[in-house]
């Protein structure tokens, strides 16, 4: 079995961590869930962090062939459109993407947008196998914190998305819409049967408690005997009750609105009006006496 090198980019700002995964006997590569650079305050974006990645994967010699995104994620915006643009690579996502897009577009009216997936390149199925380079790559469907979420499974990595934290942190909410915290479980419980050897790699690490410096690679072995939310010997409505009364009390990300709205688009903007400004859409709800205001 051949081993990938791994090179992890982390994004203090959103707390996200992308990967370059890379085959040593081809130099062919992927980029996992790469960060846009965007201030919400001004509205500007840049490609600083993923223009990171690119140089070194060029100084790497390595060929860029996949941008695989694990969902559509609520807390940053992705940067697969400019990978794609520079590299020519194909963007990639499981295909309850579809799933996804049928539950936002109303929210935001977003009547440019389809919602057959077709944005990306290809839509991943359950147990889907690929190559990058001489690498085996196997798609495992891990619902639950989206009805969307897929994990990448290269030889003896898994990129597990927002599924699972490092294990003094937990588990990923599953109070978005169509999130579920039944089927978080078990996405989860599939991903610790695999052999206990497996390292598992993470999307976001936030420092627990106690804890001084940023990780996101862990075991299979690591999450089964020490994940504070869900480690041998937690049942199934055990952890769901603890993870619907953490989701209570958590607060949306900052990022949430223009995050889901560029991410369905598969990391696009919406359309640019008649004066070429592109514009991100702001539900707004009004609520007691501010009815009374329109």
């Amino acid at each position: 079995m051949s081993r990938p090198i791994i090179r992890s980019f982390f994004d203090e700002p959103t707390n996200t961590v992308s990967y370059l995964v890379a085959d040593p006997a081809t130099k062919k590569a992927a980029i996992i869930d790469p960060v846009f650079d965007y201030d919400h305050n001004s509205g500007e974006v840049d490609t600083r962090s993923v223009e990171a990645m690119l140089g070194a994967a060029e100084e790497a010699g390595n060929t860029v062939e996949w941008v695989l995104e694990t969902h559509a994620h609520a807390d940053h915006l992705s940067g697969a459109p400019f990978i794609k643009a520079k590299t020519g690579a194909k963007i990639g996502i499981g295909e309850h993407i579809k799933d996804v897009q049928r539950i936002f577009r109303p929210i935001f009216n977003a009547t440019d947008l389809k919602t057959d997936g077709s944005d990306f390149d290809h839509l991943f199925r359950d147990g889907e196998r690929f190559k990058i380079g001489e690498l085996d790559v196997e798609v495992l469907y891990t619902p639950g914190h989206t009805p969307a979420d897929i994990s990448y499974k290269i030889e003896d990595a898994v990129f597990v998305g927002d599924t699972l934290f490092m294990p003094d942190y937990g588990t990923a909410r599953a109070d978005f819409p169509g999130g579920d915290a039944h089927k978080l479980y078990r996405s989860i419980k599939r991903l610790l049967a695999l052999p206990q050897e497996t390292r598992l790699f993470m999307c976001h690490d936030y420092k627990a408690p106690g804890r001084d410096t940023f990780a996101w690679e862990t075991t299979v072995r690591e999450q089964r005997e020490n994940n504070v939310h869900v480690k041998e010997g937690i049942s199934e409505d055990e952890f769901v009750a603890m993870r619907q009364a953490r989701d209570t009390k958590l607060s949306a990300p900052r990022l949430l609105l223009p995050s889901i709205q560029v991410n369905i688009r598969a990391g696009k903007f919406p359309p640019a009006e008649a004066n070429g400004v592109r514009y991100l859409t702001i539900p707004v709800k009004l609520k007691g006496g501010a009815q009374n205001c329109v």
